[in-house]
């Protein structure tokens, strides 16, 4: 165990030596400091616009008397202080299902993959939830599949989809590892079960419950496996978000690397840049193109607090007061 002195907090030794390994001693830093303001980090949720509308909510909000900001890259993100978690809570904004609490780093992976209407989409490891519910808001016209192989799970995944009010959704009781070659998608959003490193907090036993180099090896082998999986039934041309609660490179930009050399018809669509066909290749047929992405926005108009990681073109953001640290790739598959 390691102890990082100015944030007075014990860390896993192979914790602190993989992100001073992949970001930097002063990144890695920053990031431990982010662990230590997530004690007091504000309760963050969506507008379930299947259900409400942002002014509803904002209207709702004022009359509870709680004070609110949304997030200056997603309209129906909205933040408020940590106080007031039990108030939203027991208020009806969630007992009607017209909000979904969620971190606003989880909600980035929907909001990349760009889902649109009549499209068949897959959410490959779907429980609780909450991602889908956005899928299904960002796109109710699209035909979304969610994978859940745990029973108490996949229960927690059909209520949260009926309290949301998302009809449109078909739940598959099976591991995604195992999807039949038979299927096919247009896109898919792969949110990999993983260690959680980006969502420790300082003084929470819960959040350190399990965390080792076990549950990292563990999670590497099941996040390879449905990588393979996600790209061996991603249609020509369709793309895929590959995202982790993560800050650790080998649950992030080392699988993807991976995956990427085992699948050479796929390639990165970058997050952090708009690129148009040949920018950056010879070969124009395996250049792939990022237009109108909220998510790539956000990163050019520097609202996301990023760390360089060691794959170009996707994203690592930092463990924040504001945000959990998360990974984020876009891949498409050649047309």
């Amino acid at each position: 165990m390691q102890r990082c002195a100015e944030q007075g907090l014990t860390l896993p030794d192979f914790f602190v030596d993989s992100i001073c390994g992949a970001y930097g001693n002063d990144a890695a830093k920053d990031i431990v400091f982010g662990i230590v303001k997530a004690k007091t980090r504000p309760t963050t949720f969506r507008v379930n616009t299947l259900r409400a509308t942002k002014s509803e909510i904002e209207q709702t909000l004022d009359e509870l008397g709680i004070e609110h900001e949304t997030a200056p890259w997603f309209d129906d993100a909205f933040c408020v202080d940590a106080d007031c978690s039990q108030q939203i809570w027991e208020s009806p904004l969630v007992t009607d299902g017209k909000i979904y609490l969620q971190s606003y780093s989880a909600m980035l992976p929907p909001l990349a993959l760009g889902a649109k209407a009549n499209e068949d989409i897959l959410d490959m490891c779907a429980a609780p939830g909450g991602k889908t519910c956005e899928l299904a808001c960002l796109a109710p016209d699209a035909h979304i599949t969610a994978c859940e192989m745990h029973a108490p799970r996949a229960d927690k995944l059909e209520h949260n989809l009926a309290k949301q009010g998302a009809k449109n959704i078909q739940v598959m009781r099976l591991d995604a590892r195992k999807l039949d070659e038979f299927f096919s998608f247009d896109r898919i959003l792969l949110d990999a079960p993983c260690t959680g490193s980006g969502t420790l907090v300082a003084d929470c036993d819960r959040t350190f419950r399990g965390f080792s180099t076990d549950l990292l090896r563990k999670c590497a082998r099941s996040q390879r496996a449905l990588l393979d999986r996600a790209l061996t039934v991603l249609k020509p041309g369709g793309t895929l978000i590959y995202s982790t609660c993560s800050v650790l490179p080998q649950e992030n930009e080392d699988a993807v690397a991976e995956a990427l050399a085992k699948h050479p018809d796929c390639g990165l669509i970058p997050l952090d840049r708009y690129n148009k066909p040949g920018d950056n290749e010879n070969n124009a047929e395996t250049a792939f193109v990022n237009r109108q992405n909220p998510v790539t926005d956000a990163v050019l108009a520097g609202e996301l607090p990023l760390v360089a990681n060691n794959l170009a073109g996707t994203l690592t953001v930092a463990t924040t007061h504001l945000y959990e640290g998360f990974y984020l790739a876009k891949i498409a598959r050649k047309g």
